[in-house]
């Protein structure tokens, strides 16, 4: 008897127990939930992890056809939509090494304006599959040496009907009469002109690093070689006369000449400022240069002042070759200043809406 109460009281003593550990572990996991909840909500909203995005490259296929034939010559594949047509002209000079990329022009249908360089593939692509016409252009030559070629040689053309070398002039009628002061000066200004165009080329203008033909490089020196020797066969003679109304219209003309060339060398050394060329350029501003407020009448004062300088060498030299290349040299400049203006309107219209091309209010 006594036994079986000690079991019921250890027993006892056991569920008691076990309740209290169960009430203890019960409080201790509300605790443990209410740290937890606040820990959480402290900690703000779950940031969802952000999910890996895979760029999936688009390719294309080039089928390049002969511009003349229309016969295919390669098909160029895997090309992604980044790349140019400059990255064009190098795979196609790797599947047909005949095909040198300076002499290669892509076109988007027979006829039609060669593409440039920087296009992208993805600009002109109609679909997976791209056609392009290509053209052999021929030799190439870089913008400096045609520009190089194009003033040394008036330069050196000049000097030679200069000198009056007897393969040019007769002798003995050289000999017998005197220059006239005006021919010494016209072949002064005549070199300060392409003096100051070869020094510009090499230190101030930024020349692009295209190329072109070979052809146009050579219709380009016969125009200015040959206008040349005309304009110095003529100044040069024996038999030149001097301009009507004397000293008072070579001075005149002279100086009005220098000042037209000394504008045009600041205008242009304005222009190459980094800040007016390229994409973000900004429309040049005329400063304390006299020189510079031509920007205020016209759009291209280079322009205005190459016409300066011609107009005023023809008036100091008064001879019919150089009124004619003067005149063709402002038709020439009046279509690149237009040209120019329309661009200027486009992209600076607060600044130049009211000015002139080249020729102050008038063109």
């Amino acid at each position: 008897m006594f036994r079986r109460q000690k079991s019921l009281a250890s027993e006892r003593k056991k569920e008691l127990f076990s309740q209290g550990a169960t009430q203890f572990i019960l409080r201790n996991d509300m605790r443990n939930f209410h740290f937890l909840s606040r820990l959480v909500l402290s900690a703000g909203p779950l940031k969802p992890t952000p999910a890996v995005k895979h760029s999936k490259k688009i390719h294309f296929e080039i089928e390049i056809l002969d511009a003349q034939t229309k016969k295919q010559i390669c098909i160029l594949d895997k090309v992604t939509q980044s790349s140019t047509i400059h990255d064009v002209k190098q795979k196609l000079h790797k599947a047909c090494p005949k095909w040198y990329p300076s002499r290669v022009g892509l076109q988007l249908e027979c006829g039609g304006p060669f593409l440039k360089d920087h296009i992208t593939i993805q600009s002109i692509a109609a679909s997976s599959i791209v056609t392009l016409y290509v053209t052999d252009l021929g030799q190439q030559v870089s913008w400096t040496t045609v520009f190089l070629a194009e003033y040394t040689g008036p330069l050196l053309i000049y000097l030679l009907f200069y000198l009056r070398i007897p393969c040019i002039y007769d002798g003995k009628e050289s000999a017998r009469r005197l220059r006239h002061p005006v021919v010494h000066l016209a072949c002064f200004c005549h070199c300060i002109h392409y003096i100051r165009y070869l020094l510009e080329t090499l230190f101030v203008h930024k020349v692009s690093a295209g190329q072109t033909t070979l052809k146009n490089l050579i219709m380009i020196c016969a125009f200015y070689w040959g206008f040349t020797s005309w304009i110095a066969y003529y100044i040069n003679h024996p038999l030149y006369t001097p301009p009507s109304f004397g000293n008072r219209q070579i001075t005149i003309s002279a100086i009005n000449f220098l000042m037209c060339e000394a504008g045009n060398h600041f205008i242009n050394v304005m222009l190459s400022h980094p800040n007016h060329i390229g994409n973000n350029a900004c429309f040049p501003s005329p400063n304390y240069n006299p020189f510079t407020w031509m920007f205020f009448l016209v759009s291209c004062p280079n322009y205005t002042y190459e016409i300066g300088s011609w107009i005023s060498f023809t008036v100091m030299t008064q001879t019919l070759p150089v009124g004619i290349f003067t005149l063709l040299m402002s038709i020439q400049m009046s279509l690149w200043a237009q040209k120019k203006h329309k661009i200027y309107l486009r992209k600076f219209n607060s600044y130049i809406h009211r000015k002139s091309a080249m020729i102050p209010f008038i063109l």
